[in-house]
C-alpha cells in the first residue's frame, strides 16, 4: 500500500557538509553498494490500527525533510564523482508517497521479525536521484500493527538521527503535537555556506592543520601478509564483563566510558605499531550545538585525534589526556570536506586508523548486577574488498553488554589477530579493574 505525506516546503539547495562527507564515502563502493544502508525497527505498542500508523508515517515524513530528499547531480544521474564536481544538489519534496509492505508475523515476535525485514529491506542500494531515502513495512499480529521495520539510506541519517526518530515515535502514533523539527538540511546548508559558517570551518581546519603536522607518518608499515579475498574483515565482540570493568574504571578516572575504550585502543595501536604517539580519525555526530540535536539527517564528519602514548605512563595517565583530547576533536568536526581534501593534498594523509562510539547514553544501564566473569563471545560481522581504513574499532549501540567491532586489513592484521586485538580490549580492562 502507499502513505500520501505532504511537507511545509519544497526546494532545493546544496547539500550540507555531512551529506557530502557521506556521499565521499560511498565513491568507495560499487554503485548500489548498501554499506551505508541503516536498518532500523521500532515496536508499536497500546492497540493503534494500521490507519494510525501509516498517519504516523505520514506526519514523520512530512516534519524530516531529509527523509523526502532525493540527491541530483547537474545532469540529473548521479555518477561517481564528487559532489563538488558534479554540481549535486538535495532536492526535497513537498509532497509524495511512501509504499509501505504489510507482513503477518504468522506466529513470529513481531519485533524481532521486524528486525529481520528492516535488514532485508536495507540489503539493496537506494537510487539517490529517483527513489525516497527510507523504506518501511509494517509487522501486523492478530490483525493489528506490532512493529514497523525501516531501511534508511545514510545520506538522509545517521545514527543520532534514528534515535531521535524513536524518540518521537510514541508521540507521532498518538497525534500529540510536537516542536517545530528546525533546522532541516537545506537550512544547514545554507547556514554553513555564511560566512559564519566559513569561518568555524577555517578554525576546525586549522586544527586539523596542527593535528596533521603532529602526527607520526606512517602509522603502520606497509602490508607484508597476504590478505583474505575480501581484503577487510570486520569481527565482533559482545562482553557484559568488559562494559562493567570500563564502567567502573570511567568512574574511578572522572572521565567517560568512551573514553576509557579510547585509551585502550590507543596503547594497543601503540603497541602494534611501535609508535609513541598514535593517530586516528574519530566519527563525530556534531551534535553538541543544541539546535542541531533534534535535527534528522547526517551530521556525522570526521574529527582527528592524536595522543602521546608515552612509556611509563599508567593507563589512567592515558586515558585522561584521551579524554581531554577527544573533547577538543569534537569541537573541530564541522568544516566542507573539500577544504579538508585540499588541506589534506597539502600536508598528507590523515590517519587511517578509525575509531566511532555510536552509543547515545554512553553506557549500559542494562548490564546484569552481576556480570559473568568468562570472556565474551567473538563473532564474525562481515567483510568487503575495500574500505576506507586500514583498523577501525567501533562500539556499538547495545545496552546490555559491551558490543565492539573491529575491522582491518588483513594484510596488516590477518583474522586472527583481529580477535586477539579485540581480546586484549578486554582483557586489558578487565584486568585494570581488577588490580
Amino acid at each position: 500500500m502507499t502513505v500520501e505525506f505532504a511537507g511545509a516546503r519544497s526546494g532545493q539547495g546544496p547539500l550540507t557538509w555531512g551529506q557530502r562527507a557521506i556521499w565521499r564515502l560511498t565513491e568507495w563502493l560499487p554503485p548500489g553498494d548498501p554499506y551505508f544502508n541503516m536498518p532500523w525497527a521500532l515496536p508499536v505498542h497500546g492497540k493503534p490500527d494500521l490507519p494510525t500508523v501509516l498517519a504516523a508515517l505520514a506526519r514523520l515524513l512530512g516534519r524530516h525533510e531529509s527523509l523526502r530528499t532525493n540527491w541530483i547531480a547537474g545532469s540529473d544521474v548521479i555518477g561517481h564523482q564528487g559532489a563538488e564536481q558534479c554540481g549535486m544538489v538535495q532536492r526535497v519534496a513537498g509532497h509524495g508517497w511512501l509504499t509501505v509492505g504489510l507482513v503477518d508475523a504468522a506466529g513470529a515476535r513481531p519485533r524481532a521479525l521486524a528486525g529481520e525485514i528492516a535488514a532485508e529491506l536495507a540489503g539493496k542500494g537506494f537510487d539517490y536521484a529517483d527513489e525516497l531515502p527510507v523504506r518501511c513495512a509494517v509487522v501486523m499480529d492478530g490483525g493489528r500493527p506490532r512493529a514497523v521495520a525501516f531501511a534508511f539510506t545514510h545520506m538522509a541519517v545517521d545514527g543520532r538521527a534514528l534515535d531521535v526518530i524513536a524518540g518521537e515515535w510514541p508521540r507521532l502514533l498518538s497525534g500529540e503535537p510536537l516542536p517545530p523539527a528546525v533546522p532541516q538540511p537545506l537550512d544547514l546548508a545554507a547556514e554553513e555556506g555564511s560566512p559564519e559558517g566559513a569561518a568555524r570551518g577555517e578554525r576546525a581546519l586549522r586544527y586539523w592543520r596542527a593535528a596533521l603536522d603532529r602526527m607520526p607518518r606512517p602509522l603502520f608499515a606497509a602490508p607484508q601478509g597476504a590478505p583474505e579475498e575480501s581484503r577487510f574483515v570486520k569481527l565482533g565482540m559482545e562482553s557484559a564483563a568488559l562494559g562493567a570493568a570500563v564502567t567502573r574504571l570511567a568512574a574511578g578516572w572522572g572521565v567517560s566510558t568512551g573514553s576509557v575504550l579510547l585509551g585502550a585502543y590507543a596503547v594497543l595501536l601503540s603497541r602494534l605499531t611501535g609508535r609513541g604517539t598514535v593517530a586516528m580519525q574519530l566519527v563525530v555526530g556534531n551534535r553538541h550545538d543544541p539546535r542541531l540535536a533534534p535535527m534528522v539527517a547526517a551530521l556525522v564528519q570526521d574529527g582527528i585525534f592524536v595522543l602521546d602514548v608515552a612509556r611509563g605512563s599508567s593507563l589512567a595517565e592515558v586515558v585522561r589526556a584521551a579524554h581531554q583530547g577527544v573533547l577538543a576533536s569534537y569541537r573541530h568536526a564541522r568544516y566542507d570536506p573539500a577544504a579538508q581534501r585540499a588541506l589534506i593534498e597539502e600536508t598528507g594523509p590523515p590517519p587511517t586508523a578509525y575509531f566511532n562510539d555510536v552509543r547515545v547514553a554512553g553506557g549500559w544501564p542494562n548490564l546484569p548486577s552481576q556480570p559473568p566473569a568468562s570472556l565474551g563471545r567473538i563473532f564474525p560481522v562481515g567483510a568487503w574488498p575495500e574500505v576506507d581504513a586500514d583498523v577501525f574499532l567501533s562500539v556499538g549501540p547495545a545496552t546490555h553488554t559491551c558490543r565492539l567491532d573491529l575491522l582491518a586489513d588483513t594484510a596488516l592484521l590477518p583474522r586472527e589477530a583481529i580477535e586477539a586485538m579485540l581480546r586484549e580490549v578486554e582483557t586489558l580492562l578487565v584486568n585494570e579493574e581488577n588490580t
